[in-house]
């Protein structure tokens, strides 16, 4: 406390998030924190199950249990200075349920904690290195309001500049999010108009998870303090391609091998070892489930199809982008294997806790992939196809047993409920789409 006051921090913002991944906070006044350490600070547990337009839905443990408490204590080791905010240090929060003291089950950092306690169990130490894209807009001018693509230019794929941002959005970002430290090492503007990828490093899986999850928040905060919209959205926009959220995954050994790549293996077949390719097998076991996760949206699967270099088979490949797995170049110590399944709006602590479990999995049940795919993919008839729907994902969650047994029962149902909700409310909206292609003429 006296180190924040020396800084001029007077307020603590003890964040959290709920299960589509966004913020949900406290603002703590500094003389308040021991109180806040000591006793935590009490919230609705039907936050999780709170949709994104505010409604409540009904997911076993919160109306039907008369909305009871999870309780979040400050997570000190995680406090950083916002640059934006004079005066606001921001912390991330533990999640328990104080009826039993235990982590409260739809808690995202909980359950990647309990899968990597999994992987220890197994003498292996993932590693993640996330990669994110998202579109900044800026506000459409005149009465009807809504948003338009920041720097609309097309053609200026993979450039930094004024050329493709000509109010320095990212040179601006850069800075900022710098000072968090989040990892952040590299920026371009990306394929489309008003479009961006920031590279973050590679660490341990909990750190890459609460780095990303932070690195979100901070950019649609920065967005909003200029009066902007950031969007990790999966396809905002009919005429512009979708935003992913590629992982690269590694792991290394037990104790006593710590900083050993046990994906690496010269003599090994395309020079992967045995664990990365039982890994790279059990993530294409479980990509039908893993979709449900990776692509949560009703609006994720409108990033799919041929020619978009979202990947929409389940295959893997070597260097090759086609593939939903890729495998880069680099061996050693890079050596790793990317997941290109995954959209912005993914939830980085479940996308990671479901593509560690999936690789997992692999490892254990020990078997090996197909062969890798060669050329440019998107042959439907080499290769099985992924679910098209959220629906069809949602259904292949809940078959997947040995998945959902690995996330936890109470967590996949109380995800599958609210997720089921989400299509139900879409599949009663009526669409400015619906609306143009039919009422002129019917």
């Amino acid at each position: 406390m006296d180190r924040l006051a020396a800084d001029g921090i007077d307020v603590v913002r003890v964040v959290y998030p709920d299960l589509i991944g966004t913020e949900r906070a406290r603002d703590v006044l500094l003389d308040e924190l021991p109180r806040a350490s000591d006793h935590g600070l009490a919230f609705c547990r039907a936050v999780y199950h709170t949709s994104p337009q505010g409604d409540v839905v009904p997911v076993g443990g919160g109306l039907d249990a008369g909305l009871p408490d999870i309780c979040v204590r400050p997570d000190l080791d995680t406090l950083v200075t916002l640059p934006w905010e004079p005066g606001v240090a921001a912390c991330l929060g533990d999640v328990v349920d104080p009826a039993t003291g235990a982590p409260a089950p739809e808690s995202p950092r909980d359950l990647l904690r309990a899968v990597l306690a999994r992987c220890s169990d197994h003498g292996l130490r993932p590693v993640v290195g996330p990669e994110l894209e998202y579109y900044l807009c800026d506000p459409e001018p005149g009465p009807t309001g809504g948003w338009r693509r920041y720097a609309q230019d097309s053609g200026v794929v993979y450039t930094a500049g004024l050329r493709a941002d000509p109010d320095n959005h990212l040179l601006r970002v850069l800075r900022q999010v710098r000072d968090l430290n989040l990892g952040v090492i590299s920026g371009n503007h990306e394929f489309d108009g008003g479009q961006f990828e920031i590279n973050l490093t590679h660490s341990e899986a909990m750190s890459a998870a609460d780095r990303a999850f932070r690195f979100k928040a901070a950019i649609k905060e920065l967005a909003r303090k200029e009066g902007r919209l950031a969007t990790f959205m999966a396809k905002p926009f009919n005429d512009a391609g979708g935003s992913g959220f590629h992982l690269h995954l590694s792991c290394e050994g037990a104790e006593g091998t710590e900083g050993r790549n046990t994906f690496d293996d010269p003599t090994g077949a395309y020079g992967l070892s045995a664990t990365a390719r039982h890994a790279v097998a059990g993530v294409l076991a479980h990509a039908p489930a893993l979709a449900a996760l990776l692509n949560p949206t009703v609006n994720s699967y409108k990033r799919f199809g041929p020619d978009t270099l979202a990947p929409w088979l389940i295959d893997w490949g070597l260097d090759n982008r086609s593939a939903m797995v890729r495998i880069p170049p680099e061996r050693g110590s890079g050596t790793r294997l990317e997941l290109r399944l995954g959209d912005a709006g993914a939830n980085p602590y479940l996308a990671v806790a479901a593509t560690v479990a999936a690789a997992l999995l692999g490892i254990l049940a020990g078997d090996e992939p197909p062969a890798p795919l060669e050329g440019y993919g998107y042959d439907a008839t080499k290769s099985a196809r992924l679910p098209t729907t959220l629906s069809a994902a949602l259904d292949a969650l809940e078959a997947d047993t040995a998945l959902a047994e690995v996330l936890g029962k109470d967590f996949t149902t109380s995800f599958l409920s609210y997720k089921r909700n989400e299509v139900e409310r879409f599949q009663r909206h009526v669409t400015d789409w619906e609306f143009t292609e039919y009422a002129y003429h019917l």
